[in-house]
């Protein structure tokens, strides 16, 4: 395969469920993976798709494998959603929220507040994410603002998300059930739709072409980047299994057992 384009790379996007880390289990050494991409003067970001922690709780975990990067090298659903609202509704206001932390403290940050459940003032749009919590009353109130025409806006639509345990229930889900109450679809902010590659591109300085994007699911990873017009690099290390790659109909233009088998390769084969 020719890969005369990595000599032009600038910017390399990292999902980080499935890529980094299971849950509290890094998948490569860290350290000697940011370290590579530094020697390459490589700008990096990690991008996810995970709507239930802030950006400073990644930074932290980051650091606790012993990477430390900036504020801005981080950027994830709930912060999408929350900046497009903002765009859309620049005085803010009152939101439905089905979701948790990270997606309370994007909206928030961005001069929004929460409606509860038990609240009768009409939102400005319901929000929704992955919610451990969810609740049939959180199902039916959702539906109830939607189909009296409130915007509904999903944070992201990954259907599973990996564990160390095995894969678990996503946001896609909550989504689905909002959905079939509703009869409306949401708008998606995260991965495969490109609001947040637009974030990611405005803080590496970089443009796609120039950008690799690693990611471990088909859908929304790889088919995001290729939709973006940036490399794609898959890795085996979270929910997609050689045997998923052999259906896609579009192959990423690389493939690795887990990124840092992937790049050290890739640096040998030079």
């Amino acid at each position: 395969m020719d890969k005369t384009w990595m000599s032009e790379l600038e910017g390399i996007i990292l999902d980080m469920d499935g890529v980094l880390w299971k849950g509290s289990q890094p998948l490569v050494d860290l350290p000697v993976l940011f370290s590579l991409i530094e020697e390459r003067g490589w700008k990096v970001l990690g991008m996810t798709n995970n709507s239930t922690r802030t950006p400073t709780y990644y930074l932290s975990k980051l650091e606790s494998f012993g990477v430390e990067l900036e504020n801005w090298q981080v950027i994830n659903s709930s912060e999408t959603t929350a900046y497009y609202l903002k765009e859309k509704f620049p005085q803010g206001g009152g939101v439905y929220m089905i979701g948790e932390r990270g997606l309370r403290t994007a909206l928030k940050d961005q001069g929004f507040y929460l409606i509860e459940d038990g609240g009768q003032r009409e939102p400005m749009a319901v929000v929704a994410g992955m919610d451990r919590n969810l609740t049939y009353k959180k199902i039916e109130k959702a539906a109830r603002f939607i189909r009296g025409g409130t915007p509904f806006l999903g944070t992201n639509p990954d259907k599973t998300y990996p564990t160390p345990e095995g894969l678990a229930p996503g946001a896609g889900v909550v989504l689905a059930a909002i959905e079939a109450a509703s009869g409306v679809q949401p708008m998606v902010m995260g991965k495969p739709q490109q609001r947040m590659y637009r974030v990611a591109f405005d803080r590496l300085s970089c443009s796609p072409e120039k950008t690799l994007v690693v990611g471990d699911r088909l859908e929304t990873d790889i088919l995001g980047a290729q939709n973006a017009g940036c490399h794609s690099a898959l890795v085996l290390s979270g929910v997609t299994s050689k045997e998923d790659l052999r259906n896609w109909t579009q192959a990423p233009d690389l493939v690795g057992d887990d990124v840092l088998t992937l790049f050290t390769s890739l640096f040998h084969d030079e």
